[in-house]
């Protein structure tokens, strides 16, 4: 076996990956070929990463370091949506974000921003019934999203910090990519209108994004605000974009899932 500490980052993500699917230290041990008690670390989340740009590691709200607000505005869009923390024994936490296997490309955009926004951390995929669960660890997750919290999104209040709401205002395209890519999605409409000629068929494309928490509603309806984008809620729990100039801002900004 090798000395712990001198391990590739695919061997952390691969022992992570095993371990959300439930496989023992042990058993991941023996499978890698490495230390039982360095899978336990990795596991709880111990392991320190490096950067070659010498870079500070930490926090970005306790140490300071650097956020790459791009990214976090994305990510913060997925998390509303599809994502939760779990903080496990130690104070480890785990970010994971669930997403369709019809949309592999939005996997990708996810584990992106995950080591963008946390680059010492590794991420790895856990597989679900038609889905991949994408985690990362860090004992600093819930700095970073302080709307965690007991119970679901749509039963508390989920309000922005001044610190996020800044980033979403500097960033609100990357914050709908990442709302709309987890609970969004862009449709084709038709109708019909009678004509000298008969009936006529026409298509137009339309965005819907929906969630349970009026919260998250409407911190969509701002970012949507924020780039003139009309909207109108079409049920209780979806707001829907329609306008020919809404739409091809959308497209620029979001696009169709993919």
């Amino acid at each position: 076996m090798q000395p712990a500490g001198v391990h590739p980052r695919a061997t952390v993500d691969r022992a992570l990956t095993l371990a959300g699917e439930g496989r023992r230290p042990a058993e991941i041990a023996r499978l890698l070929a490495v230390p039982v008690s360095t899978v336990v670390h990795w596991c709880r989340g111990d392991r320190r990463g490096s950067r070659s740009d010498g870079r500070h590691e930490g926090c970005p709200r306790c140490h300071a370091v650097p956020l790459e607000e791009d990214a976090y505005s994305y990510l913060l869009g997925a998390y509303l949506g599809d994502g939760y923390i779990n903080v496990g024994r130690r104070g480890v936490a785990s970010l994971s974000v669930f997403c369709g296997d019809d949309w592999p490309g939005v996997a990708s955009e996810v584990r992106e921003a995950l080591r963008a926004v946390m680059p010492s951390s590794s991420v790895c995929d856990v597989r679900r019934a038609g889905c991949t669960q994408i985690k990362s660890y860090a004992v600093h997750w819930p700095c970073l999203f302080p709307q965690h919290g007991p119970g679901k999104k749509h039963t508390r209040d989920i309000v922005l910090a001044p610190w996020q709401s800044a980033i979403v205002a500097e960033h609100p395209g990357r914050f709908l990519r990442g709302l709309f890519h987890s609970d969004g999605c862009r449709v084709t409409n038709w109708a019909t209108k009678r004509t000298e000629s008969g009936v006529r068929r026409y298509e137009y494309p339309r965005y819907h994004f929906s969630n349970r928490s009026e919260d998250i509603l409407g911190l969509c309806t701002h970012a949507l605000d924020l780039l003139d984008i009309p909207w109108r809620r079409s049920r209780r729990d979806m707001l829907s974009v329609s306008t020919r100039a809404g739409v091809a801002t959308l497209d620029l900004v979001v696009g169709p899932k993919y």
